[in-house]
């Protein structure tokens, strides 16, 4: 009788963690299946009480399947070869924001917390992604602006900088580990910007005396299916309820400006500490996150589940080389020493990893947030320099298919983006191009113009003859 037929029992701590020194607001699979890791490697290298109070800020389901646990979870590496497990124990406690804010508003504000890190997707920030700007009319920021007790995660960032403050203490590092281009100049514009609504000498002490490292954060990270538990389960002999499951890859760019230089020892674990990490973010963002969304439009419209069946059709896999290559390859600044065209070899060897399940509808999701970084970024700097961009403004194309709600064959699609009424209503009007670029939530209105006639003909190309049919046509 295997594992998966009785009832192991649950996995537990086997040592205690240390002393909590960092928040982390989103704890989802992504930070605790790469930052907690670093944070306890480096913890385990170089001491430091620098353990973790993770905070779900809506759902209490991370909290009920870890608490049973001790906080405790196995991360599951996969890769060609096989399966490794690891016994992460460096997360202390669990708060849910949603249900105590104010439990979550004094964990922040405790003179023992030098870090607030955070993933809480692009949508989390509340910002307009064409602007990097704080977006007033959001609900959640207008709840913010006026109630002490705040639900957004700029809302909790400012609320608790303002109790440390009127406390006398140094305020926390903001730490953002989301794919986001200049995220550290993103979440300290949006925390600013709701600051100064709120009380001006708050926002001008935060201005001073805060510090907001950028980031760039590199592993994939699929979604936790209900069989990997039961493999976790047989792998470890106990039964996990939150496992996380990752590549072998890994990496971590942080810029080393930290409140009063307060940090655990990343460099000892591998981290890159550097001075400016833009060009990171970009090499990053552009060319991983770029094409994922790429192939996750246009490899969901051709039928494939997972970005590894992507890299399986000779039609796909040849359009992402072509992506790199002609595409976004020319539009980077290489970070120092690294040669662009081995990493997308790098890449190309990850997505093809077969033990990784990435599957294009989780990519798919919130499109209207990533596309700016992640795509429309690199179609600018090539059309002002006049280079053609036939790939991306495929890509650009298949998501305006994508978010009508409907496939190229008449099947329907479940969207799941935080503009997804304003966005199907777009894509099924009379006019669907227009009406999306004209969206200036997602396509600064320049470059939308820019855009009308290359996206209206790859638009009709995949409307005429389907996905693979245009891409072949058009690379």
């Amino acid at each position: 009788m295997t594992l998966s037929q009785t009832s192991p029992a649950r996995l537990t701590r086997t040592r205690p963690a240390p002393a909590v020194g960092i928040v982390h607001l989103g704890l989802g699979a992504f930070f605790r299946a790469h930052g907690a890791i670093y944070i306890e490697e480096a913890v385990a290298a170089s001491g430091g009480d620098w353990g973790i109070l993770g905070v779900s800020l809506q759902s209490p389901t991370m909290r009920d399947h870890l608490a049973p646990q001790g906080g405790t979870y196995t991360a599951m590496e996969m890769g060609p070869e096989g399966r490794k497990a690891r016994h992460v124990q460096i997360l202390r406690e669990v708060l849910v924001a949603r249900e105590d804010p104010e439990a979550v508003l004094r964990a922040m504000a405790a003179p023992e917390i030098r870090i607030v890190s955070l993933t809480v997707t692009e949508k989390g920030y509340c910002h307009e992604p064409a602007t990097g700007r704080l977006n007033l009319n959001h609900p959640d920021i207008r709840h913010d602006l006026t109630a002490a007790l705040p639900i957004s995660a700029p809302g909790m960032l400012v609320r608790a900088l303002d109790l440390r403050r009127r406390a006398g203490l140094r305020p926390f590092t903001v730490m953002t580990c989301d794919n986001l281009p200049n995220n550290g100049r993103v979440v300290r514009g949006v925390v600013l910007d709701l600051a100064h609504q709120i009380d001006p000498t708050l926002a001008r002490w935060i201005e001073t005396e805060g510090r907001f490292p950028a980031t760039m954060v590199d592993r994939i990270v699929p979604a936790t299916k209900p069989e990997d538990i039961l493999e976790v389960a047989e792998a470890i002999g106990a039964h996990d309820a939150a496992p996380v499951m990752h590549e072998p890859f890994r990496q971590w760019v942080v810029e080393d400006d930290f409140v009063d230089g307060l940090r655990p020892d990343l460099g000892a674990v591998g981290v890159q500490l550097v001075q400016d990490v833009t060009e990171y973010e970009h090499m990053k963002l552009r060319m991983l996150n770029g094409t994922h969304s790429s192939l996750a439009y246009l490899g969901y419209l051709s039928g494939h589940e997972t970005i590894a069946d992507c890299m399986a059709d000779p039609v796909l896999e040849q359009t992402v080389r072509h992506l790199w290559q002609a595409e976004i390859i020319p539009a980077l600044t290489p970070p120092p020493g690294v040669d662009l065209h081995a990493y997308a070899a790098e890449l190309h060897a990850r997505y093809a990893n077969p033990a990784i399940r990435h599957r294009t509808w989780q990519i798919a999701m919130d499109g209207s947030q990533k596309l700016p970084q992640r795509i429309l970024g690199t179609l600018d700097t090539n059309l002002q320099a006049g280079r053609p961009c036939p790939g991306l403004t495929l890509a650009v194309a298949a998501w305006m298919v994508y978010v009508s709600g409907t496939d190229l064959d008449g099947r329907p699609i479940e969207v799941k983006d935080p503009l997804a009424p304003i966005l199907k209503e777009a894509a099924t009007s009379a006019r669907p191009v227009a009406a999306l670029l004209a969206l200036s939530q997602v396509f600064p209105q320049d470059l939308a113009a820019r855009l009308a006639d290359p996206v209206a003909r790859a638009y009709e190309l995949l409307k005429a003859n389907g996905a693979r049919r245009a891409m072949e046509t058009l690379l």
